[in-house]
This record gives structure tokens, C-alpha cells and sequence, in this order.
């Protein structure tokens, strides 16, 4: 979907009121997942629509603020210090649909380094990018970074879940980054000292559709959760041993009616038009010492049929030479279009 070009995405990047050190988005279905643009060239007017936004709303307040402090200390545009600080994107992949942007904030930039990205297509025949993953790492100071966003197999139909769980060993295990000339970097996702995972994992509610609806109107999401797909995987210790999520307090994110906050089922649809119970099929997931998640919600932006969630992260970073550590805040964000 491309965005309109009026588009404001600073009640979603949380931008008003707050200010984190790193921004991290993940998209998926940017561009519609037929013949053309899975086989053909990669469409990048949609990405780089995208990032042109993100940039414009994580600047909005600090060009605001500079104009402000020219007026009152009445200093021209030439007096005012080279160097303002202001987010800039280190590094955006496209993969068909899947699309990730990373910023920062600019004086954090000189310690970023060996900034990699990795893609892996899961989709039709295993191997087309229509599904999986874009990967982004970078190395802070001396610690470890991976951002994976994933758009893993869909429905809801029984066994569905085993080719959900497939296709994330599979990103985990063909994902793979330069080790550098000392071969001392890690490769590998899980290798990484933090690493957050995000995105359309299509994980669903394991009851009868008439069950969950009912529990939707009710807004039951604990009775909801307990047969959430993704929480069972966890809980059975197949899949995702070492992963955590943030508590789900908000209402499941997919399928609305498009710009309503109404879910699909409570329109009648045309004839032979599925009918998907709701679900969270996006999430937010993340391992490794130092990593603490301090927010895990939802935003009402009508974009699509789903509702993007977003997560908060506080981070401690070794720094050369010194046993402390350095703290910052990582904003992540994932909308299935």
C-alpha cells in the first residue's frame, strides 16, 4: 500500500512526547504479493515513500526546536552549530513485501559499525520472497545487534502452524552474515548478543471460529491467549526455546474492515470471500542479556487489515575499555499492509 504523502506517523513513533536513541520498523505486504512483483523487479517507490516519512516525523520536533532557538537567541541559519542532532536511516531492505528501515540518532552514529543486512526467501518453493525474512545487524560500542522482520506462512487451517514454525527455523538457520576479517563477529541470528524479532507471524487462535468471536466480543483476551498458537509453542518448548514477549494487553491485530475498527466478520462479504477470525498474528519477540522491554502495545492506524504493534526496549551496551555499560532505548515498530 502506498502511504498518502499527508501521512503522520508521530503518535506511532511515540515521537510528541518522547525521543529514543534508535528507531527500527519493519513492514509487510508493502507492495501487493503477485506474479509481478514477486518475480519481476523490486518496486522501491513504496520504501522509499516510507522513508521519507519516518524521517519526517522523527525530525519534525527537532527542526521545530531549532527554529525556536534561532528566534530566541536571534542567531542566523549560518551561526547555529554544523552539527545539529537529528535521526538519520543507517540502513533499509526491501525483499518483495518486506520491508525494514533502522534509524538512529545522529551522534550515536560513530560507534555503529560492521552494519550487515541478511534476506531470506521462504515463500513459493521454499525459496521466493513473497514470505520471510529481511534481517539487520549492526555492532554498538561492542555489543551485538540483529533485527529480524518476518512474514512467516498464513492460515488458519489445522497444521497451518507447522509450516509457521518451519519457516522460522528455517530463517534462523539460513540467515547468515560476514564474519569480518577477524572472524570474530557472529553470523548467525541467535549468535548476536541482543536480538529482537518482529512481524506478520500469522500465528492464530487454536479454537472454532464461532468460539473466538464471542471471546472477541467479549474482550476475553485471557481465555483468548490460552489457545494463542504462538504462546503454546512457547509453552511446549518446541519452538522459540530462549524467546521472550512482552505481556498482550491489547486486542488482537488482525482482520479489521478496511479504515474501520470493526473486524471482518461483522460485515457480511461478498460471496466466497474468506471470512478470518481474529488473531495476533503480529508480535513482537526478543532475546539476550541486557535487552529489557519497558512498552508492548498497539496504535490505531487504519492502513490496512491489520493493527500495527509497537515495543519499547531498553538496552545496555559494553563500551571498549570499561566495565560499565551504556543505556539507550530502541523503539520498534511492525504493520502488516
Amino acid at each position: 500500500m502506498t502511504p498518502s504523502s499527508d501521512l503522520d506517523l508521530e503518535d506511532w513513533l511515540d515521537s510528541r512526547a518522547n525521543s529514543y536513541d534508535i528507531y527500527v520498523l519493519g513492514f509487510q505486504e508493502i507492495v501487493p504479493l503477485n506474479a509481478r512483483n514477486v518475480l519481476g523487479p523490486r518496486n522501491s517507490c513504496i520504501s522509499t515513500k516510507w522513508n521519507s516519512l519516518i524521517g519526517e516525523a522523527l525530525n519534525k520536533r527537532r527542526r521545530k526546536g531549532a527554529v525556536l532557538h534561532q528566534e530566541i537567541t536571534n542567531t542566523s541559519a549560518t551561526e547555529r552549530p554544523a552539527q545539529e542532532e537529528h535521526f538519520r536511516c543507517i540502513m533499509s531492505k526491501q525483499m518483495v513485501g518486506i520491508f525494514m528501515s533502522v534509524w538512529v540518532i545522529s551522534n550515536l552514529r560513530p560507534y555503529i559499525h560492521h552494519l550487515n543486512v541478511s534476506c531470506v526467501g521462504s515463500g513459493i518453493m521454499g525459496y521466493l520472497g513473497n514470505k520471510g525474512s529481511v534481517s539487520i545487524r549492526f555492532v554498538l560500542h561492542e555489543t551485538s545487534f540483529c533485527f529480524v522482520c518476518c512474514h512467516l506462512a498464513s492460515g488458519g487451517k489445522q497444521g497451518d502452524v507447522l509450516l509457521r514454525n518451519f519457516d522460522a527455523a528455517d530463517i534462523l538457520m539460513r540467515t547468515r552474515f560476514p564474519g569480518g576479517a577477524n572472524q570474530e563477529l557472529p553470523k548467525k541470528i541467535l549468535d548476536h548478543d541482543q536480538v529482537v524479532l518482529l512481524g506478520d507471524l500469522n500465528y492464530r487462535i487454536s479454537l472454532e471460529e464461532a468460539e473466538t468471536r464471542l471471546l472477541v466480543e467479549d474482550k476475553n483476551w485471557s481465555i483468548l491467549l490460552e489457545s494463542d498458537q504462538l504462546l503454546i509453542e512457547f509453552s511446549t518448548g518446541r519452538h522459540f526455546d530462549g524467546w521472550q514477549e512482552g505481556l498482550i494487553t491489547f486486542s488482537p491485530t488482525y482482520k479489521y474492515h478496511p479504515n474501520s475498527d470493526q473486524y471482518y466478520w461483522c460485515f457480511d462479504g461478498a460471496l466466497g470471500k474468506k471470512k478470518r477470525a481474529p488473531a495476533w498474528c503480529d508480535r513482537i519477540l526478543w532475546r539476550g542479556k541486557g535487552l529489557k522491554q519497558i512498552q508492548y502495545d498497539t496504535c490505531n492506524y487504519r492502513l490496512s487489515d491489520h493493527r500495527p504493534v509497537r515495543a519499547v526496549f531498553h538496552a545496555e551496551c559494553v563500551i571498549r575499555g570499561d566495565a560499565d555499560c551504556a543505556c539507550g532505548c530502541i523503539a520498534l515498530s511492525s504493520s502488516s499492509e
